[in-house]
Parts: C-alpha cells; structure tokens; sequence
C-alpha cells in the first residue's frame, strides 16, 4: 500500500531485460482480474504477467521450462499464493538455481496474516521489506498496518479477507491502526 512493492518490482524486472535476460512475472487471478492481466503500479508502470490461481502448480509449470535458462521468478500481490505455491515456488528456486522474488504485504485490514506472506516469513530465505510512512496526519512512524475504508471513507473492521482496490486502504503505524480501529 503506496511502499512500491509493484514498482520495484517492475523495476526488478527491467534490470533483468536489460541484460537479456528471461523473467516469468506473476500476478495473481484476483488481482488480474482488475489490471487486465497486468502488475502495475500506482506510478503508472506496467507489465504483462502470468495469472496464477489458487490451483496453479508451479513446480508443474517450470518442469517444462528447463532448457529455457530463466533467470529470475517475480511474484506480485504475493500475499495470495497459498502455502503449497509457497512451497512449489522455494522447490522451483532450489532445484533449478532460479531466484524467485515475491512482493506483497503482510497483513490484511484486520490484522491477520495472509496465508501467502505466512508461508513466505516461514520459508523465504531473506526479507526485505519496504517501508512507508503512516497517513495519519502529523505521524511520521513506519506504516505497519493496512485499514480498509468504505465508500464513505470511514473505517471498517469486518468483511473478507480479499477485497481489490488500492484507493479502499490506507496503512498506519500500529499505535494509529489500534487506536482506529480497536483490533489490537
């Protein structure tokens, strides 16, 4: 949420193709669904990638890409991989020597570990994490945090886990996010 996660991605990736290089890029169904297919990013870039759904194997789809030389596996709105995509993607990474990069976030509007991004703190080799800074105005504290808005802009605590749209969240520093919303 607004840490350029998508953009570094992209960025990432153009570091790659540069040096003729081949990328896979991921994206996932739900998220696809509403860029067309594409990662993109509040800056206005934009790539095609490769729409993964809950089902998709990916030990299953790099088995048939072995003489292809990949250099490198992006994966966008990561948090939405399962734990056996997790899995499936660290297998990949091993077996093949092709580093595999996820970006996401951690935590949904209430919280709560995504499956993804628990199975990723659990398994990833390294973490590198973005930083953005809280929206509560005057706080210049590390935004930990994501709230969701209605269409009124006012905060809510209850729903699915999964709704798209960056313009519905805003992210806070946990003191802000506790003290809107009273889930911690």
């Amino acid at each position: 949420m607004n840490a350029g996660k998508s953009t570094s991605l992209l960025q990432s990736n153009h570091n790659y193709e540069v040096r003729d290089l081949k990328t896979y890029l991921f994206t996932p169904q739900v998220d696809a669904d509403h860029h067309n297919g594409q990662i993109h990013s509040r800056i206005g870039l934009s790539k095609e990638a490769h729409v993964f759904k809950e089902d998709f194997n990916f030990c299953d789809y790099f088995d048939n890409k072995t003489n292809e030389n990949v250099s490198c596996i992006l994966v966008d709105e990561a948090q939405f991989l399962t734990k056996d995509q997790v899995k499936q993607l660290c297998n990949v990474c091993d077996s093949y020597n092709i580093p595999v990069m996820c970006y996401g976030i951690r935590t949904d509007f209430q919280g709560n570990l995504f499956a993804g991004s628990a199975a990723l703190l659990a398994y990833a080799d390294t973490l590198v994490e973005l930083k953005t800074i809280c929206q509560k105005k005057k706080c210049s504290r590390k935004a930990t945090m994501v709230a969701r808005l209605n269409s009124a802009g006012e905060i809510v605590t209850e729903g699915s886990q999964i709704q798209i749209g960056g313009e519905q969240y805003k992210v806070y520093c946990r003191k802000h996010f506790r003290k809107l919303t009273g889930l911690i």
